[in-house]
């Protein structure tokens, strides 16, 4: 069985206009007002053990990302330049001409394109 959607009513409702004419009385705006900032008061109160714990902890996971990202970026590093002794690509196109020309390395960094 299909569900029926539920027929919208353009005309106003009595009972609900009622109730939220009460809620939002201008004479009770005093008492509203109170009841909200109590409930906001409550919502802090609430938040603020958390608010504690994940400062803290944001701390330490900003010194963490830091140092793990010094740490990548040195590693990538020592890759990238390969093992000592060997020339890189720049080295090697800009190697004065009494060196003989490293040909690995140029040949390398032309087949990689």
């Amino acid at each position: 069985m299909m569900n029926q959607p539920m027929p919208f009513d353009h005309r106003r409702d009595p009972v609900l206009g009622a109730v939220l004419r009460q809620a939002l009385d201008r004479g009770e705006e005093a008492a509203f007002v109170a009841r909200v900032l109590a409930r906001a008061d409550e919502a802090r109160a609430t938040a603020a053990p958390w608010a504690a714990v994940l400062a803290r902890w944001a701390r330490t996971g900003i010194a963490a990302a830091i140092v793990i990202a010094l740490a990548a970026g040195y590693l990538v590093g020592r890759i990238a330049t390969g093992p000592a002794g060997r020339a890189s690509v720049t080295e090697a196109l800009i190697a004065p001409r009494t060196q003989a020309p490293v040909v690995d390395v140029v040949l390398a960094s032309v087949l990689e394109r």
